[in-house]
């Protein structure tokens, strides 16, 4: 049964609970139970969604991550890369 078909009937059960005639304390348990796993299947299905969305078509995972810069040049082993000189503005008052 897909989550998608347990989540209705999980609802349809909620519904037609109070009409069954069936004695308070059990309908208490069922709403207890069916709430439960309503609130489970919930939580599975909204994830599984959320990660389709994020989900590129080669299969990566897309963020809204910024990466300013990325350091492409490889660094040489021994040699310790030269620090780079400040920037300095003027500005005229």
């Amino acid at each position: 049964m897909s989550r998608e078909s347990l989540i209705f009937f999980l609802g349809f059960i909620v519904f037609f609970t109070p009409f069954l005639g069936i004695p308070r304390e059990w309908k208490e348990w069922i709403f207890i139970v069916a709430g439960i796993l309503l609130m489970f299947f919930g939580y599975k299905l909204r994830r599984a969604a959320f990660l389709r969305s994020i989900t590129s078509a080669e299969g990566e995972h897309r963020s809204d991550v910024y990466v300013e810069h990325v350091h492409t040049e490889p660094v040489q082993q021994g040699s310790s890369p030269e620090p780079e000189q400040p920037h300095v503005v003027k500005l005229r008052v």
